[in-house]
């Protein structure tokens, strides 16, 4: 199995061997999950490897592709189908250390709508929603701070929660020494 299939199974499911019961609920008390307009991964009977509610679970999505201008980024959509799948398999709020790391041609998902549309003739920024749900459901959202410098956009032009780091290859680093695992 080559690293990256590897690192990204790691994400996926989890270190310890048997699965493990906890008191902590997952979800609301209304039974809703954290990102709403996303959907969970779907049940696979017999599946060996699900979401242990004991585990803390660190993983960086590198969000780094650009994709067409109309278009919620999809790793969006994969974070939030992550999010929902640890917590539909009882994985607390407390456990969910995730982090989106914007950089290369993902890093416009995180500007302002006026910046987006300015830089992207005239199209409304598709990813406002996603993101401002993702945020609420605890996701770090960061931004490689040497692509605001080459693309001359400034910390205040970005979306609210959005925090501007050095340089995504430092940060993605510094995530995976503290024991997050990347995806992307």
């Amino acid at each position: 199995m080559n690293r990256r299939a590897m690192m990204t199974t790691l994400a996926g499911g989890a270190v310890a061997a048997s699965l493990t019961d906890s008191a902590e609920g997952a979800q609301s008390t209304n039974g809703a999950l954290p990102v709403a307009s996303a959907p969970a991964a779907k049940d696979f009977a017999g599946a060996k490897e699900r979401p242990i509610p004991a585990t803390d679970y660190k993983v960086v999505f590198s969000v780094s592709a650009q994709v067409k201008d109309t278009e919620v980024h999809p790793t969006l959509k994969m974070i939030g189908l992550y999010l929902n799948t640890l917590a539909q398999g009882g994985v607390p709020a407390s456990r969910r250390h995730v982090a989106a790391m914007f950089h290369q041609g993902g890093g416009d998902a995180v500007f302002s709508n006026d910046v987006y549309k300015a830089r992207h003739n005239g199209v409304d920024n598709p990813n406002i929603a996603v993101l401002k749900e993702l945020h609420e459901a605890g996701v770090e959202l960061r931004v490689c701070g040497q692509g605001l410098l080459g693309k001359k956009v400034e910390p205040s032009q970005l979306l609210p929660g959005v925090q501007a780091d050095l340089w995504a290859l430092v940060t993605m680093v510094n995530l995976q020494a503290r024991g997050y695992v990347r995806v992307g």
